[in-house]
């Protein structure tokens, strides 16, 4: 099969590996994620391993990013990510220069875990930080403090970690906007290369979502958001996404090929899949997936073959995630027509509103309509000439 000049089997590929477990879950936590015993996790990386074996149609394929996350991976022994990345070394090909990045949580590492992920062949580290506040960590549910998050972040930069993304959130029950300034900076102090600042979202069946919350209004949160890129801005750290900031060439690689739709294959819980026009995602059922792990037909579910004009819709709205937004002339390369005869009544409105520019033949959304994203995004689902 023939994809842009590429057989399938040449297209590079990225590959995530969900592990679905942690020490307790957080109060605004929904993710598929929870406490595990010992053997229910030796099983669970069992079955990892078994479906990695058993998926044949993608086998051998050069591989560009591997993403480990969860959950919180670093709960497991360490030598199991290792056999996990051997396995996938054994089953494609991974690429020389793959960046191959882990989740971890401050708490649950110490030097033998971190030589360990480095052996394994893991460059990139992500610390969920949140605050580096202990109050604003306490009220999260969080299990570390700032000091074991300080003690974490410096054995992995003696243990030979050049690139560490650190997550931080803003809006969070009583903080106020120079609270927030003031994480931004302590944390930019540390010269990490990558930040991810998100909002707090409320998510129904959260222990949150049951509670009277003390959030910051619309306006302050307006704030936070604005002040992030300024700051971070100072530090030499530049926003390529809604909420991810970088050094120059620190991009999380495995993140922009999501916004640019590119090949990517999930493995376990709830893991997504997009392979040329094909969406899908993993069972969540715990015993479904370990029972069925070999039967990769079995566990997949909510199979979706994309027609051309939601692979149209896809492009838009996740490439507007992206500061420097969606090319004019690769939609036109992908599609064999013209993005404004598709979408010329929506490019047209958000322009004139100012929530969406054009500039060297992409366009892009504003900074006013970074704030009302999910809107403009969503009228590309169902708006056309």
């Amino acid at each position: 099969m023939k994809i842009m000049g590429q057989t399938m089997s040449e297209k590079m590929l990225e590959i995530y590996v969900h592990i679905p477990f942690c020490v307790r879950k957080c109060s605004y936590c929904d993710f598929l994620s929870g406490p595990a015993d010992p053997q229910q996790q030796r099983r669970y990386v069992d079955a990892l391993k078994t479906e990695m074996d058993a998926v044949m149609e993608e086998a051998g394929r050069p591989v560009s990013s591997i993403y480990i996350g969860g959950g919180t991976p670093s709960v497991l022994p360490a030598e199991w990510i290792g056999s996990l990345l051997d396995k996938l070394r054994e089953r494609f090909s991974l690429q020389e220069d793959a960046e191959i990045s882990m989740e971890a949580n401050p708490g649950t590492l110490d030097e033998s875990r971190l030589r360990c992920y480095r052996q394994a062949g893991v460059n990139r580290l992500s610390l969920g930080l949140q605050s580096p506040r202990d109050r604003e960590l306490k009220t999260l549910g969080r299990i570390h403090s700032c000091a074991d998050f300080l003690e974490s972040y410096e054995m992995a930069r003696e243990a030979g970690f050049s690139n560490i993304n650190v997550d931080l959130m803003m809006a969070l029950p009583g903080q106020s906007v120079k609270d927030w300034e003031e994480n931004l900076e302590w944390t930019a102090r540390l010269r990490p290369q990558h930040i991810s600042a998100y909002s707090l979202i409320i998510e129904e069946g959260t222990p949150f979502a049951q509670r009277e919350l003390d959030l910051p209004d619309e306006d302050s949160e307006y704030r936070m958001y604005e002040n992030t890129a300024l700051i971070l801005g100072k530090y030499g750290y530049r926003q390529y996404e809604i909420s991810n900031y970088a050094l120059e060439d620190y991009r999380c690689r495995h993140n922009v090929g999501y916004w640019e739709r590119k090949d990517y294959l999930g493995f376990g819980l709830g893991a997504a899949s997009l392979l040329g026009n094909r969406r899908f995602s993993n069972t969540t059922d715990m015993q479904e997936y370990v029972r069925c792990s070999s039967r990769p037909e079995k566990i997949r579910k909510e199979v979706q073959r994309l027609t051309k004009e939601e692979q149209m819709e896809e492009f838009m709205f996740l490439g507007l995630r992206m500061t420097r937004g969606v090319s004019i002339p690769e939609f036109e390369r992908l599609f064999g027509c013209g993005i404004w005869q598709e979408y010329g009544k929506v490019l047209d409105k958000y322009i004139k509103m100012g929530m969406l520019c054009q500039e060297d033949h992409r366009i892009f959304l504003s900074r006013e309509g970074i704030h009302v994203s999910n809107v403009i995004m969503a009228e590309f689902l169902h708006e056309k000439d």
